[in-house]
């Protein structure tokens, strides 16, 4: 187990990480605007199961595997971009009264954003390799099984996670509820989640070379 003194340290590192906007935050903070509460902290739920995963693929050791064989990380990107372009098709030809938070809560359930979130993590091979450069700075393999360790880091990042994107969501649903209350935005918010949704799959494409 990570001592007391590597926890807090890597707690640190991860809230800085955390709270640097990137991908997961902008994706649960239009989910969340475009659709509620529900829809942003059933992302967030899928983006940490996929962060959990990816931890224990560094755990096995297989995040190497995109280090080793070149070909294996373009296609988990262009997968992931694929899968993401898809995203943005579906919520650009919603139907219009999907683009309401109280609608689109029974039109997806908890299941769909769920998984939505979570495979759009899963597909991106930059957080793969970020696990892998920031995690064995924390393992002391004279600490115990190394797996482990690694798995309780992913637990910490996630609570940490869960406070700081918590928070986005509550924003950007109160946010999405006041420009909705008129109801004269119409489909907008659609439109804003599947620019989202593209705008990643663009960047997950043309940002996806490894440093």
């Amino acid at each position: 187990m990570p001592d007391l003194n590597t926890l807090l340290l890597f707690s640190l590192a991860s809230f800085a990480l955390v709270a640097t906007p990137g991908p997961d935050m902008l994706l649960i903070a239009a989910r969340s605007g475009a659709q509620g509460r529900l829809a942003g902290f059933a992302t967030y739920c899928g983006v940490a199961v996929g962060s959990l995963c990816h931890a224990l693929a560094l755990a096995v050791g297989l995040s190497q595997l995109f280090l080793a064989v070149p070909y294996a990380y373009d296609f988990v990107r262009y997968a992931g971009a694929a899968y993401l372009l898809f995203l943005a098709w579906q919520a650009f030809t919603a139907d219009h009264d999907t683009g309401r938070p109280e609608t689109s809560r029974r039109s997806l359930t908890f299941t769909v954003m769920f998984r939505q979130g979570m495979l759009s993590n899963l597909l991106n091979p930059k957080v793969a390799l970020f696990f892998l450069a920031l995690f064995p700075q924390f393992v002391d393999p004279g600490a115990g099984s190394v797996a482990l360790q690694i798995m309780v880091l992913a637990l910490v990042l996630n609570v940490i996670g869960l406070l700081v994107n918590g928070a986005v969501v509550l924003l950007a649903s109160r946010a999405g509820s006041f420009l909705t209350g008129g109801g004269r935005i119409g489909r907008w918010p659609q439109y804003f989640l599947g620019t989202v949704f593209a705008g990643l799959a663009a960047r997950l494409v043309f940002d996806g070379q490894r440093s």
